[in-house]
């Protein structure tokens, strides 16, 4: 029988890892707007790919 892991339990879950690298202007732009917001970088990049779907 394998063992569950063990962590926090959420109602989000995030099972993918995306890695990339940006260039100055784009990571200016992210760290800026996630300090204005007190978010983390990662919470920033959900929240611009959440926009692509607000385009619609």
């Amino acid at each position: 029988m394998t063992a569950k892991k063990m962590g926090r339990p959420t109602d989000n879950p995030k099972p993918y890892r995306i890695m990339t690298r940006l260039d100055e202007k784009s990571y200016k732009l992210l760290t800026e707007y996630s300090e204005q917001n007190e978010i983390t970088l990662a919470e920033g990049i959900r929240r611009a790919i959440l926009k692509l779907d607000d385009k619609k």
